[in-house]
Parts: C-alpha cells; structure tokens; sequence
C-alpha cells in the first residue's frame, strides 16, 4: 500500500464502519438466501429475493464500495473528500434505508413502505454522490481512472432515479410500461454503469499498485470506458422505447467488447508484474475476472436465447448470480483485506513508526483464516452455480451454506481487524 497517499485520507472513523456493516449485511442476506432457497426454483419477480438482492447489491456490495472509495479519494483526486460531516450523515441515512427498503419488499408493500423508502434511499444515495462531485471539483488529477470513477457515479444517479420512479409508479401508476421493463434497465445500470465501471476505475489504480507493475498504456482502459458508456447509453434507451433485437444485439456487443479490452489491460498488468507470488486477497481479485469472463459467456447465451424468443429463467437467474455473487463480490472480499488493514495500521501504529517496530498490516487478520475462505467460498459458488443451472433445490441449498460459512469467517476476520489492539516491539 506504499503508494497510497495519506495525507487528504478521511478519518479512519468514516471509513472502518462501512466495512463492518457491510460485512454484516453479507452474513444476513446469506442466512436469508437459505431460507428462501426454494424461490429460485419457479419465481422470477420474488418479493422476498428481491428483498435479498438489495441487501447484497445495497447492504453489502454499495457499502464496502462507498468505504472504499472514500479512502481511495486522495488517489483518484488528489485531495481530501469534500465533507467529513456529510460523510458520516450518509452513513446513518444510509445504512437506515437499506434496512427500510429491504423490509418492505420482504414485507412485499408496494404501495405504502416502498414508497416512504425509496425516497430515504434517494437521499442517502444524493448525500453521497454531491460529496463525491464536490470533491471531484476540487480534484488536481484527471485520468482514465478517475474517469470511470466519476462515470459510475452519474450512473449511481441515474441508477436511484430509476429506481425510485418505478417504486412510485407502484403508488401513482404514471409508467406506460410494465414495471418490469423498468426494473431491467434499472438492474443494468446499476450492475454495470455503476459497479463495472467503478470496478474498473479503482482497480486500475489498485492492481497495478499490489502486484507491482510500470504498465502505463490505458489504450484499452479508454477503447474500455468509450464501448461500455456506449453500449450501456443505446441499451437503456432501445429498452426504454420498445425493444429493437438488433440494436441490442450490438449495445451488448459493445459492453462485451468494453469488458474484454479491460480484461486485456489487466493482463498486460498481470504479465508485467513485478511481484510474481500473489497473496491470497489478489488470487481472489483476478479469480473475479476469471468468474467476469465466465458471466461475459452466460450473457451470450442469454443474449441468443433472446433473439430466438426462448425464455429461459434459469439463464437470466445465472447470469444474475455469476455477475452479483460470482464477480462482484469475490473481488470484494479479495479487496477488503488490501484495504481495512493498511486503514487500521495507520490508525493505530502510523505515530510509532521508526520508534518501535510495528506489525505489517496482513498480520492484522488470520492469512491461514482467508485462504480457508477463500477456497470454501469457491467450492459454494461452483455448488450454487450447478445447482440454478440444473435446478436442485438441495445443491442450492449445499452452496449458499457454504456462503453463509464464507461470510462468516469474512465477518470475524472484519472484527478482528477492526478492533486489532496495539503490538509494539521495541527496536534493538
């Protein structure tokens, strides 16, 4: 983590937070998942896994990605974050809207509790993104990393904007269209406008970083953010104004296309790289862009199964899943400890350096614990995957068990990380 810079850093008090509740939310929507396993045998619009995706989506996923951003500003910006005080008010709104929204789709009140939350969560999620955009306007650094974080962003926005109409509409009924029309380009833009490209964003400046590569062509990075923006531009609107199969064939083409040029530079990274022994929290990140490429062909599939006009659930459930459970999160919990040790560190052993000697920041948490995870979580996530396709209720039910083993060891390892007491040695 030397190149981090920690000068315009956030206090730790902002940041450590997210990830104790996103790892948190993590172990519920597991336990959630379990219980209600035999709803992804015959149901599509769930109320119950809907409920269960936004906690994995908002809870968990969103969470940890505004924890980390946080800490990532002084790099992507070069300066500190606009608001500490309005960063620790989002927190509050925001960890209650989660709570809210996702009791009442549980509670499956359309009309009446979504209503009250999705307007909370419109403003949380408001809270974040003007400090986020009057940081931006303080930046003294432009490049194509910050330009994809500040990119999703827009599609954050656009992303709550979506959602928070459709949930009206259930009150009002202003949509011409089903409502299920809506929460597609909803779902897609907050998968991929918003996390993709984050993801994107902040990996170029991380990976590079831990593995210790001078690769420095972005060409890719920007043939990248121009095929993806594009794509996921022309899909929303050809989705809004009645679907053209032809033109969506192409805006997919064009995200898919955007997607392998990133892969391609984080394979130029990957061969370059200084540092040829990967710990375990790397093998997960580039395990998650194995796991991008596999949903990148589920999404063929899904794609030629649409041309023909053959629905198939369990593809679209798949897909869902290889893009929620599969990418996004392996590459969190690889990422989570490249990041709250080093946050921790500097709380408690940054004064003492040079005067004692100190722990490294991997000596914060259990390495023996998270290999131990890391392969559990591989093994359910194989389980789960083979279980949808084939549609087992019982290897369903075997994989999201050894998910809820997975979050647990992540929400312990989380604790002992955050609440590490201080091992100083004196120097000889």
């Amino acid at each position: 983590m030397t190149g981090l810079q920690t000068a315009n850093a956030p206090s730790h008090k902002i940041v450590i937070p997210h990830f104790v509740v996103g790892s948190l939310a993590f172990l519920i929507s597991m336990i959630l998942l379990f219980f209600t396993a035999d709803e992804w045998m015959n149901l599509y619009f769930s109320p119950k896994l809907i409920a269960i995706v936004h906690i994995l989506v908002l809870g968990w996923a969103t969470m940890i990605a505004f924890g980390g951003l946080y800490q990532l500003i002084p790099v992507v910006y070069e300066t500190s974050l606009y608001s500490e005080r309005l960063a620790k008010l989002t927190f509050i709104v925001y960890t209650l809207s989660v709570i809210f929204l996702s009791y009442a789709f549980w509670k499956a009140s359309f009309s009446q509790l979504l209503f009250y939350a999705s307007l909370l969560m419109f403003l949380a999620l408001m809270l974040f993104i003007t400090n986020l955009i009057l940081t931006y306007r303080k930046r003294t650094k432009s490049d194509i990393s910050s330009k994809f974080i500040t990119t999703a962003l827009f599609w954050l926005a656009l992303t709550v904007i979506i959602g928070t109409l459709t949930a009206l509409n259930f009150k009002y009924q202003f949509f011409n269209h089903s409502h299920l029309q809506y929460l597609k380009i909803h779902a897609h833009i907050g998968l991929i406008g918003w996390f993709v490209m984050l993801i994107i964003g902040a990996s170029s400046i991380l990976i590079p970083m831990f593995v210790i590569s001078h690769q420095t062509n972005t060409k890719s990075l920007n043939k990248s953010y121009f095929l993806i923006n594009i794509g996921l531009i022309g899909l929303s609107i050809n989705w809004f104004l009645d679907s053209n199969k032809i033109i969506e064939l192409l805006m997919i083409l064009s995200i898919v296309l955007g997607l392998l040029n990133y892969l391609r530079y984080v394979y130029l990274v990957f061969k370059s790289r200084i540092r040829k022994i990967l710990d375990t929290a790397m093998k997960l990140t580039f395990l998650a862009l194995i796991i991008l490429s596999i949903s990148l062909l589920i999404s063929g599939v899904l794609t030629g199964f649409q041309m023909m006009n053959i629905s198939k659930m369990s593809i679209i459930i798949l897909y869902g899943s290889s893009i929620i459970i599969g990418f996004i999160s392996t590459i969190i919990l690889g990422q989570i400890y490249k990041t709250l040790p080093f946050i921790v560190w500097l709380k408690v052993y940054q004064p003492y350096v040079g005067k004692f000697k100190t722990p490294l920041p991997k000596e914060l948490y259990s390495e023996k614990w998270l290999k131990i995870q890391m392969y559990v979580y591989l093994i359910g996530l194989a389980i789960f995957i083979n279980g949808i396709a084939f549609q087992q209720l019982i290897i369903i039910k075997i994989g999201i068990s050894l998910f809820i083993i997975t979050a647990t060891i992540n929400l312990v390892n989380v604790l002992k990380i955050t609440f590490h007491k201080q091992k100083l040695t004196t120097i000889k």
